[in-house]
C-alpha cells in the first residue's frame, strides 16, 4: 500500500502547503520521536541538520517542539550535508537524525529525511509505523511536563563531519597542486566542502557559497553542471565538482569541460575498487542506469543489479546482496565501505584520491561509452495518469516500436508532481519518436 506522507526520499512538498507546514512538522517530530525513543537508552536524543532554505527557520522550531513535547532531547546542527547528519547520528549514538531539506528542489519546497540510530534511512515498514503515529491522537504521545526534552545548538557539526571524512583516508592524503572548481549550490555543503578541500591543500575556486535562503539550487549545483563546465575552462582547473542542495549528489566535469554523471563515476570506482580488492560483491544501479554502464561492468566481470529509483532502494538492495557500491546516474552514490547513504563530498574525495598521481580526469572518468539517453519530465496534476488506459496503451506502443533497439522507462517521480519518461537507444530519432507518443498521452 502506498505511503501517506513518505515518498521515495522522505517527505517533501511546497512550503506552507499540504504536509510542509509548521503544524505538520510538529506532528512529524512528535510521532518520529515517539517511535525512536522506545529504545533502551538512558537519554533519548535526536539530532537535526538542515540545508540553507529560508523555510528551515519556520519548520525547524516546529519539528523541535514536537520532539521535545514527546520527551526527546534535541541537538541542532544548522546547515550540514545529509550524510554528515547520518554519520553524526551514528557517532553521537543518537536515537534518530532528521535532515530538513528538499534536496535538489527549488527554494520554495522543503521536507525532511529521517535516519535511524544506525545512520540508515528508514525502511517502508518503519515509515508506515511512524505514519500511524502521525495520524494518532497527540495526547497519547505527549510526555509528562517533568520529562520534556531539552534543546541545545552544536556549532561544530561541520568540523565533526570533516574529521570523520578525513579519517577514511591515509593521513598523508593531500591535494597539493590540484586546482578544483567547486559548486556548492548555495546549499548545505557551502561551509564544509571548500574548507575540507583547502585543508587538504587543493586550490579551490568555490561557487555557490553565498546562500541567502532563496538561491539554493538556483541555476547552480548538480542540476546545472554547465556552470562548472564554464568555470573549469576559464580557470584551467584539473576537475570540477558540483553538489546539490543537501550535498548527497555529485556531478563532475573533466579538465576538457566534459560533464561526468553518476554512472561514469560508479563505473570508474567499480573498476578501481575491484583492482584494489575493495569491491565487495558487485554494483547496484537503478532502472535509470545507462545500459552502457551495465555492458561495461559485464565486460569487467563485475556483477550488476538494478533497484527501483531512489538511493534508499539502492542501499536496501546493496544490503540484501552484500554489495558495497551502488548509486544513481543523478549522482547519488553510496560508498558502502564508508557511508550509509549518498555523500557527494565523500565521493569527490574518493575520486580525487584516484587523481592524486596527477592523472587527467578525462582519462580516469570516461570509462565507457554511454548509450544515447533522453529523459523528459512532464509536470502533471495527478501522477496516477500513468495508470490510465490511454497512457498504458501509448507505453505499450512505444515499447513495441523500440523493440530490442533500446529501452524505455516511464515512472512517477517520488518527490515531485511529474511523470519521468526515459528512453535510450543508438537511434536518436527512435528515442524522440517513442517519447513523443508517450508524452502525448500524458499532456
Amino acid at each position: 500500500m502506498k505511503n501517506k506522507y513518505f515518498g521515495t526520499d522522505g517527505i517533501r512538498g511546497t512550503v506552507n502547503q499540504g504536509n510542509i507546514t509548521g503544524e505538520k512538522f510538529f506532528k512529524f517530530g512528535l510521532a518520529s520521536g515517539t517511535y525512536f525513543k522506545n529504545q533502551k537508552k538512558i537519554k533519548q536524543i535526536a539530532i537535526i541538520a538542515k540545508d540553507t532554505r529560508l523555510s528551515g527557520y519556520t519548520l525547524e522550531p516546529a519539528l523541535v517542539s514536537g520532539l521535545v513535547s514527546g520527551g526527546m532531547h534535541v541537538f541542532t546542527l544548522g546547515p550540514l550535508p545529509t550524510n554528515g547528519l547520518a554519520m553524526l547520528t551514528k557517532s553521537m549514538k543518537a536515537n534518530m537524525g532528521i535532515m530538513i531539506t528538499a534536496s535538489h528542489n527549488p527554494y520554495f519546497d522543503n521536507g525532511l529525511k529521517l535516519f535511524g540510530p544506525d545512520g540508515m534511512k528508514l525502511s517502508n515498514k518503519i515509515e508506515k509505523k511512524i505514519e500511524k503515529l502521525i495520524d494518532a491522537k497527540n495526547s497519547k504521545q505527549l510526555t509528562n511536563p517533568k520529562y520534556l526534552g531539552r534543546v541545545k545548538r552544536l556549532e561544530d557539526g561541520n568540523e565533526k563531519y570533516i574529521k570523520i571524512l578525513k579519517n577514511n583516508f591515509p593521513k598523508n592524503y593531500n591535494l597539493k597542486g590540484t586546482k578544483i572548481v567547486l559548486d556548492c549550490a548555495n546549499g548545505a555543503c557551502y561551509k564544509a566542502a571548500p574548507k575540507l578541500l583547502r585543508e587538504l591543500g587543493a586550490k579551490v575556486i568555490a561557487l555557490g557559497i553565498k546562500p541567502n535562503g532563496l538561491n539554493i539550487n538556483e541555476k547552480c549545483g548538480s542540476m546545472f553542471p554547465s556552470r562548472i563546465k564554464s568555470a573549469v575552462k576559464k580557470h584551467q582547473a584539473h576537475i570540477g565538482v558540483s553538489f546539490d542542495g543537501d550535498a548527497d549528489r555529485v556531478i563532475m566535469c573533466d579538465e576538457k569541460g566534459k560533464i561526468i554523471d553518476g554512472d561514469q563515476i560508479i563505473g570508474m570506482l567499480a573498476r578501481r575498487w575491484k583492482s584494489k580488492g575493495i569491491l565487495k560483491g558487485g554494483v547496484v544501479g537503478t532502472l535509470m542506469s545507462n545500459l552502457g554502464l551495465e555492458n561495461f561492468l559485464k565486460k569487467e566481470r563485475i556483477k550488476f543489479s538494478r533497484s527501483k529509483v531512489g538511493d534508499k532502494y539502492v542501499k536496501e538492495k546493496m544490503k540484501k546482496l552484500s554489495f558495497n557500491l551502488g548509486g544513481e546516474q543523478s549522482g547519488h552514490i553510496i560508498l558502502g565501505k564508508f557511508a550509509t547513504t549518498g555523500d557527494g563530498l565523500l565521493v569527490a574525495l574518493e575520486v580525487l584520491f584516484s587523481l592524486r598521481k596527477r592523472k587527467r580526469a578525462s582519462s580516469l572518468l570516461n570509462v565507457f561509452k554511454p548509450l544515447p539517453q533522453i529523459l523528459e519530465n512532464v509536470t502533471v496534476r495527478d501522477k496516477e495518469i500513468i495508470n490510465k488506459a490511454s497512457c498504458r496503451k501509448a507505453i505499450k506502443l512505444a515499447n513495441s516500436i523500440m523493440g530490442k533497439k533500446g529501452r524505455i522507462l516511464v515512472r512517477k517521480s517520488g518527490t515531485e508532481p511529474k511523470i519521468r519518461i526515459m528512453a535510450e537507444s543508438n537511434n536518436k530519432s527512435l528515442i524522440l519518436k517513442c517519447i513523443k507518443i508517450i508524452k502525448k498521452s500524458i499532456n
